[in-house]
């Protein structure tokens, strides 16, 4: 771990487990590159109760990114919350705000609902989408749901147990996947090291006018994306749209 004296500011990712991350490499390689006296760190915590001694241990830490599973937790902890992340109903990002008493407040954002929006209009663009079926139900699948709204598309999210508005997978049939044009991934299932496994929905019922998108990016092509090619539909992974909201999370913490 990093001298938390060596920069004169912190920024980094809490989850758990995280492994190998895209956020700390890209920002840190920001950094060096433009000579920001800055470094991005990895707090892999088993609990989110455990934000707190990461607070009290970095007093230079300046904001950060959160990702499964306290994406919901978080929210919790924050003195204030952006109106955007508030309608979602889950932050990703936050900023931490020096006070003149020495004492720190925290405000949250969610940058994955832009980062979503603006990687997936663009395959909008070609055709006739109304409805997507989004997989998940966490953090992540609240933004994509978010997004879509704002793109005009009508969204049912689908989870492994049975909850108010959601539908299982078991109740997925052929018929379902082919009035659905869109579907998003946004559980881990596949992602490295299980590359193996895929979510459980009939890839049968999907056709070459489907759009499949990962949130995942390990690997870069996951299993969902291989059996829904084969179908012909297209397919597209998460390393954009963590691209794409990392730029925001910065935009954020620069002001």
């Amino acid at each position: 771990m990093v001298n938390n004296t060596d920069y004169a500011r912190l920024f980094g990712l809490i989850g758990f487990p995280l492994g190998h991350s895209f956020s700390q490499d890209f920002f840190n390689q920001k950094f060096e590159s433009e000579k920001i006296n800055a470094h991005y760190v990895n707090f892999e915590i088993s609990t989110i109760e455990k934000l707190e001694e990461v607070l009290a241990t970095y007093p230079n830490l300046a904001g950060f990114n959160v990702t499964i599973p306290y994406k919901l937790k978080i929210i919790d902890y924050l003195d204030a919350i952006d109106s955007e992340a508030k309608a979602i109903g889950a932050v990703n990002v936050v900023k931490i705000f020096k006070q003149p008493d020495g004492s720190i407040s925290l405000k949250g954002y969610n940058s994955d609902c832009i980062g979503f929006g603006d990687s997936m209009a663009p395959l909008l663009k070609n055709g006739s989408y109304d409805k997507a079926l989004v997989l998940g139900t966490g953090g992540a699948a609240r933004a994509v749901v978010h997004a879509l709204h704002k793109l005009g598309v009508e969204t049912k999210m689908v989870s492994r147990s049975k909850k108010h508005g959601v539908i299982t997978y078991g109740e997925l049939t052929p018929e379902i996947i082919k009035n659905y044009k869109i579907i998003v991934n946004t559980t881990p299932v596949g992602m490295y090291p299980n590359v193996d496994e895929c979510p459980p929905i009939p890839y049968e019922g999907l056709t070459p006018e489907h759009i499949c998108y990962d949130l995942l990016y390990n690997p870069n092509t996951t299993l969902f994306m291989k059996r829904a090619e084969e179908m012909g539909a297209i397919t597209k992974n998460g390393l954009e749209m963590l691209l794409l909201q990392a730029f925001v999370s910065w935009n954020i913490w620069k002001k």
